[in-house]
């Protein structure tokens, strides 16, 4: 069994269909559990690969060689999400005041709150670092992580559960202030869960997508250009 498992693993095919064969999986019992928003595909997903790594003793340096070309597809991905973006652009030019008030503000607790709480129970520099970019999108956190310092895998974790307590937050704190507008809703979730808040914006709806998706190409160059000059202030870190 470990020479087979070995053999899979010797290219990049059996990582790849590994993670795809996860990801199937995990949209499956997503849609047998009734789509709930606490529980994207991605984190059950997740949760598959950790389980079948570890039981078949695949190490995760190995996997992770692997299916690294998967990650060649993130940049594209992000830069897709620019086509709904245009479509929607006469509403967004309508908002042009609001959302430049309120993006640098939101980009800059998005970052805080996480490394204060952090620095706060101690943490060392490295985490604080991995910690820092969470809320940004995959391709640009991963570069901004590897700038300041950080763990690229602690970063990746990190950035899964900041998109799925997002999703979550924004849905019960939506209905609880009976906020219905599309636009606010997609705001809030492109801004604090990148990616995965904006997939679950399109399910809202075209215009929630289209706030999502400007909320988190905004806060990812806000984020690349400002954090790594802020990273490099004596006294912010160490």
């Amino acid at each position: 069994m470990s020479e087979l498992i070995d053999h899979l693993m010797a290219t990049p095919l059996g990582a790849i269909a590994l993670t795809l064969a996860a990801y199937v999986a995990g949209l499956h019992l997503f849609r047998r559990l009734g789509a709930p928003g606490w529980c994207p595909p991605i984190l059950v997903a997740a949760l598959l690969l950790a389980g079948v790594l570890a039981l078949a003793g695949i190490d995760y340096a190995d996997y992770h060689e692997g299916a690294g070309w998967l990650m060649l597809l993130l940049g594209p991905a992000t830069v897709a999400l620019g086509l709904p973006l245009y479509q929607q652009m006469p509403h967004i030019r309508a908002l042009w005041r609001p959302l430049l008030a309120c993006l640098p503000l939101s980009a800059l607790l998005a970052a805080l709150y996480a490394v204060g709480i952090a620095w706060l129970l101690g943490a060392p520099p490295e985490i604080l670092a991995s910690l820092a970019p969470k809320s940004v999108t995959a391709p640009i956190a991963i570069g901004i992580t590897e700038q300041i310092g950080g763990s690229v895998s602690l970063m990746m974790g990190g950035l899964l559960l900041t998109g799925v307590v997002a999703i979550a937050g924004v849905e019960l704190l939506s209905r609880w202030l009976g906020i219905r507008d599309e636009r606010i809703l997609g705001l809030a979730l492109g801004i604090n869960g990148h990616a995965l808040g904006t997939v679950r914006a399109f399910e809202i709806g075209p215009t929630a997508g289209a706030f999502a998706s400007l909320g988190m190409s905004l806060t990812g160059i806000l984020t690349a250009l400002l954090l790594p000059l802020a990273w490099r202030l004596p006294g912010l870190v160490g």
